[in-house]
């Protein structure tokens, strides 16, 4: 692979544009725009410091403590970035002030700018249609959708959570938000295509939700549960509960992740006690249960990280993994039950593009990677661990390839990079499984997020005060 140089940011802010043409960056109070091939800076904005009127006027209130004159002369640091859908707009978010500054690619002096006022900021995104954006305010009180064609603003009251329980269907055409109203969990379902019009307003029979996750057809809707319950139900668009999963015995603890099949048919469910139940379309009912065993089986590949080949190849070049023969036995930490919650159970469940690869992490073995093969259409229903990898550090980051299936990318807070890929071709012409660290040519450099170009081709490694990139070397035709 090739590396670029270490360029700064902040706070992990790096996003590449949809088209994978441009990389957006945020250093303190300034937004750069860098062109992928060239790293050349194309655009720079700096963003105001001035807070909003209602902001100031806070401030200003007796009430509120001053804050010292050190504090009031500091640049605004930038808190969220992100690219509108057609990579046409850019928005730089300050939460701390509660504005939301957004910039046009092709027009470098037009500008707009959202101001919170007195509900302040939590978290700003694009919707998926590009001209709209949601500011989430600080104590759940409501959701402002600012259009950028119009200039007004829709509100949405009582969002339960700004992080999280909240989705976009597949379309973009509806927005679904779980709120609370009356101290009942509820869920919103808004019509992105007029104005984000309520279309329905539903109860649900959780008692504390945690979040939601929409299936990726725009059907069914998962919602869970408190992290003291186990307890998911599955919900149509209009309100119908459709069915329910709760395991026997109970596990004492909630649910951690849900994540759907990319055809909507499966869902997969971890929660505290090291395993994934996946469930089934038709009547949402459990088919088959991956769980965390204390010895790998012979038929599972092995891969585990040399020891010490950073120091042999300087943080230079690229080392396969030692492949190690079954059965071996998986050492995960001890578990203090007593304490809550527990240091076990899937901190990752995610599908790769096609679901065929079930990619899981468990707390209690960080350093571990579990890839279950999972059975694709017309083929006997049997999911099965199929790989393991083994780090010396524990694995921060993983994530898929967008747009190759049998490609996945990992980080574990070193001087490297490490690539897994099921597209390698073998000698006898068959595509085999390869596992490869790649060391990044610097001085100092601590990659803690790995994040892929939307077309797959390019990686983004993230430090806490810088980043790289990193491009396969495409060979000849």
């Amino acid at each position: 692979m090739d590396f670029t140089e270490i360029y700064r940011q902040s706070q992990g802010l790096v996003a590449f544009s949809q088209g994978a043409h441009f990389i957006l960056t945020a250093v303190a109070d300034r937004l750069i725009v860098r062109r992928a091939d060239t790293f050349h800076v194309s655009r720079s904005w700096q963003v105001s410091s001035s807070p909003s009127p209602s902001a100031t006027a806070l401030a200003a209130a007796p009430s509120r403590p001053k804050q010292a004159s050190s504090d009031n002369a500091a640049p605004a640091a930038i808190s969220h970035i992100g690219w509108s859908s057609d990579s046409e707009y850019v928005f730089a978010a300050c939460a701390k002030l509660g504005i939301v500054c957004v910039f046009r690619m092709r027009d470098e002096d037009w500008t707009a700018r959202i101001e919170t006022g007195a509900e302040g900021l939590v978290k700003a995104e694009w919707a998926p249609d590009g001209r709209h954006i949601l500011c989430f305010s600080e104590w759940a009180l409501r959701v402002t959708v600012w259009s950028l064609v119009t200039g007004t603003a829709t509100y949405i009251q009582y969002p339960l959570h700004p992080d999280r329980g909240h989705a976009f269907r597949q379309d973009g055409r509806y927005f679904v938000l779980a709120e609370r109203h009356k101290s009942r969990d509820t869920v919103g379902v808004y019509d992105a295509a007029e104005s984000f019009r309520l279309t329905r307003h539903f109860p649900l029979p959780t008692s504390s939700m945690t979040s939601l996750a929409l299936s990726p057809t725009g059907n069914h809707l998962a919602v869970w549960d408190s992290p003291l319950e186990y307890k998911l139900f599955v919900l149509s668009l209009t309100g119908d509960v459709l069915g329910s999963f709760k395991p026997e015995p109970d596990p004492g603890f909630g649910i951690r992740n849900v994540v759907w099949h990319p055809s909507g048919m499966f869902l997969a469910v971890g929660g505290w006690d090291n395993k994934v139940h996946i469930l089934e379309q038709l009547t949402w009912s459990k088919v088959v249960t991956l769980e965390l065993g204390t010895r790998l089986p012979a038929n599972v590949t092995i891969w585990r990280e040399p020891l010490n080949w950073l120091e042999a190849t300087e943080g230079r070049g690229f080392l396969s993994y030692e492949k190690i023969q079954g059965p071996h036995p998986l050492n995960a930490a001890r578990v203090d039950h007593s304490k809550a919650p527990p240091k076990s159970g899937t901190v990752q469940l995610e599908f790769n593009k096609t679901g065929t690869l079930l990619l899981a992490r468990f707390e209690n073995v960080p350093t571990a990677v579990h890839l279950f093969a999972f059975p694709g259409p017309g083929e006997p229903f049997s999911p099965r661990l199929r790989s393991v990898l083994f780090h010396s550090s524990a694995v921060l980051q993983a994530r898929w390839n967008p747009v190759r299936p049998g490609r996945l990318a990992l980080s574990c807070g070193g001087q490297a990079v490490y690539l897994w890929s099921e597209e390698w071709t073998g000698e006898g012409g068959s595509e085999e499984e390869m596992a490869e660290c790649v060391g990044v040519p610097a001085r100092k450099f601590e990659s803690r997020d790995v994040r892929w170009a939307p077309d797959g081709k390019g990686l983004a490694l993230v430090d806490r005060e810088a980043f790289c990139c990193a491009f396969e070397v495409e060979g000849p035709e």
